[in-house]
C-alpha cells in the first residue's frame, strides 16, 4: 500500500512537473529593425525556467545589422529558439528567412509564405536581377565577375551589389547546414528571389512543421531533439504553459523614432527652434523645444544605418537657406540649400530596406517647406529689427500728459495712463497740460502747453 502511494505521488509529481514547463511566445510583427531587436534579445535573456521561446513572425524583411543581432542571440540561446510565420497571411520575407533558417525549429501557419531575402541597396530599386536561366545570353553590360556569380547586374556590373549579394548568399547557406535545412532554396531566396507557401516549404525541407495555431505548434514539437551551445536537448512542450509577450511602450516609442523620416523632420524642428530662439530670445520654448528634438534625432539616426555626410548635406541645406534670408545673395544661397537638403536626404540611408526608405517626393517637399518656413521666419524677423520701438522710456519724449497733484517742491503727472513724478522750469498746477522734453532716471522733464498748442 505504501508502495503504492508513493507510486501515485510520483506520478503525480511528473505531471504537475509537465504541467510547469512555460513557453514564452514573442510577437513581432513588422519590419525588422532596431524596435524588434531590442524587443527579441530582451525576450531571450532570463529563460532559466522557459522550456522554450516562440517567435511569432510576420515581418516584410528589415535592417541587415539588427537581422544579424537577433541571429546571434538565437545561436547562443541557452534554450530552443522556434520560429513560426503567423498568423494566416503572414510572411517571413527577406531579413525574416534568414532569421527562420537560424532558429533550432521552424514552422509556419498555413497560407503563409517566405523567401525574398535578396539584398537591395541605396540607387538599386530593383536589387539584383535573378539569375539567367540555361540558355539565356547575358546582356552586354554585364561584365566577367558578373557572369561568373550568375548574377544580372541592375546598374552595368555594381560590385557592390554583387558582394553584398555573395555575402547574404554565404550567410544564409552557413544557417542552412547548421540547421540542416535545404540549402538549395536558401541560396535561391537570395539571388533570385525565390519564395514559398507554407506546404512547398515543408516539402523542400525548409521548415520543420505546419502548425494552425502555438498549441498545436507545441504539441508537434513535443518530443524533438535540437541542438544547443550546451548539448543536445529532447523538447517537452506538450501542455506547456503559454506566457505570450507583446512589445511595451518603450519598443514601440523606439519604433516609432526608428524612421529616417521621422528622424529628417525632428532634425529640421530642432533646427527651427534654435533658429527662432537666437533670432528672438527671452521666449524659452522654441529653444528647449528644438534642443530636444534635436536630441531625439541624433538619436534616431544612432539607430539606423546612417550616412553621416547625407546627414551633414541636410544640415549645410538648412544653414545656407538661412543665410539666404541675411545675406544679399540674390537666391545663390537658397537654391544651393534646397539642393543640399535634397541630396542629403538621397544619401540618408546606407541601405534599403522596407520600412526605411526615404521618398524622394518626401526629400523635395521638405526641402521646400523648410526653405518657405525660414525665409518668412527670416522676413518677419529682419521687418521687427526695422521698426520704432513700441515701448519703454524712450517713447515718452513728446509726450503730453496732465498734471494731477503739487506736493510742495514736487509735483506729479499722469503719462499714458501711468503717474510719473515731474519737474518743470515753470510754474506747474494741478489739471495742467505738459510736454514731456527729458527723461532723467524716473522724473520727467516737462514743460507747460496750453490747449492751442495740443497736437
Amino acid at each position: 500500500m505504501a508502495l503504492r502511494h508513493m507510486l501515485m505521488m510520483l506520478a503525480l509529481f511528473g505531471v504537475m512537473s509537465a504541467q510547469a514547463a512555460t513557453v514564452r511566445v514573442l510577437q513581432v510583427d513588422g519590419v525588422i529593425g532596431p524596435a524588434s531587436a531590442d524587443f527579441i534579445l530582451q525576450g531571450l535573456e532570463d529563460v532559466g525556467e522557459v522550456e522554450a521561446v516562440v517567435i511569432a513572425l510576420d515581418t516584410p524583411g528589415g535592417l541587415d545589422t539588427s537581422m544579424r543581432q537577433i541571429i546571434k542571440a538565437i545561436l547562443a540561446s541557452p534554450v530552443p529558439v522556434i520560429t513560426y510565420v503567423s498568423p494566416e497571411g503572414a510572411r517571413a520575407a527577406s531579413a525574416g528567412t534568414f532569421i527562420l533558417y537560424a532558429s533550432h525549429l521552424a514552422a509556419m501557419t498555413p497560407a503563409t509564405n517566405l523567401g525574398a531575402a535578396s539584398p537591395v541597396a541605396v540607387g538599386m530599386p530593383g536589387g539584383t536581377k535573378p539569375s539567367p536561366k540555361p540558355g539565356d545570353p547575358a546582356p552586354d553590360s554585364a561584365d566577367p565577375a558578373d557572369k561568373a556569380d550568375g548574377l544580372t547586374p541592375s546598374l552595368g556590373g555594381d560590385t557592390l551589389a554583387r558582394k553584398a549579394t555573395n555575402d547574404a548568399t554565404a550567410y544564409i547557406r552557413s544557417l542552412a547546414e547548421l540547421r540542416g535545412r535545404n540549402v538549395d532554396f536558401a541560396e535561391k531566396a537570395v539571388r533570385e528571389a525565390a519564395s514559398l507557401s507554407a506546404e512547398a516549404a515543408l516539402r523542400e525541407g525548409v521548415i520543420d512543421v505546419i502548425a494552425a495555431d502555438v498549441p498545436d505548434l507545441l504539441k508537434q514539437i513535443d518530443g524533438r531533439e535540437v541542438t544547443l551551445p550546451g548539448g543536445k536537448r529532447a523538447l517537452q512542450t506538450a501542455g506547456a504553459a503559454i506566457d505570450t509577450q507583446l512589445p511595451d511602450w518603450r519598443h514601440q516609442a523606439l519604433a516609432v523614432l526608428a524612421n529616417p523620416q521621422l528622424a529628417l523632420v525632428l532634425m529640421m524642428i530642432g533646427f527651427y527652434g534654435l533658429f527662432v530662439e537666437f533670432t528672438s530670445p527671452g521666449f524659452g520654448v522654441p529653444g528647449v523645444a528644438g534642443a530636444i528634438c534635436l536630441l531625439l534625432a541624433m538619436y534616431a539616426f544612432q539607430m539606423l544605418p546612417i550616412n553621416w555626410a547625407g546627414v551633414g548635406l541636410v544640415a549645410l541645406g538648412l544653414v545656407l537657406m538661412t543665410a539666404e534670408v541675411f545675406l544679399p545673395s540674390f537666391g545663390v544661397l537658397g537654391i544651393g540649400g534646397i539642393a543640399a537638403m535634397v541630396l542629403g536626404g538621397l544619401f540618408l540611408i546606407d541601405k534599403e530596406a522596407p520600412g526605411f526608405a526615404v521618398s524622394l517626393p518626401f526629400i523635395v517637399g521638405t526641402a521646400v517647406a523648410a526653405a518657405g518656413l525660414i525665409f518668412l521666419a527670416g522676413t518677419l524677423f529682419l521687418k521687427s529689427r526695422g521698426r520704432p520701438l513700441a515701448s519703454g522710456a524712450g517713447q515718452l519724449l513728446g509726450r503730453v500728459g496732465e498734471v494731477t497733484a503739487i506736493d510742495g517742491a514736487e509735483a506729479w503727472a499722469h503719462v499714458d495712463g501711468e503717474q510719473w513724478q515731474v519737474r518743470s522750469a515753470q510754474p506747474l498746477s494741478a489739471g495742467q497740460r505738459i510736454r514731456i522734453t527729458a527723461i532723467d532716471g524716473l522724473v520727467l522733464s516737462v514743460e507747460p502747453i496750453d490747449s492751442g498748442s495740443l497736437s
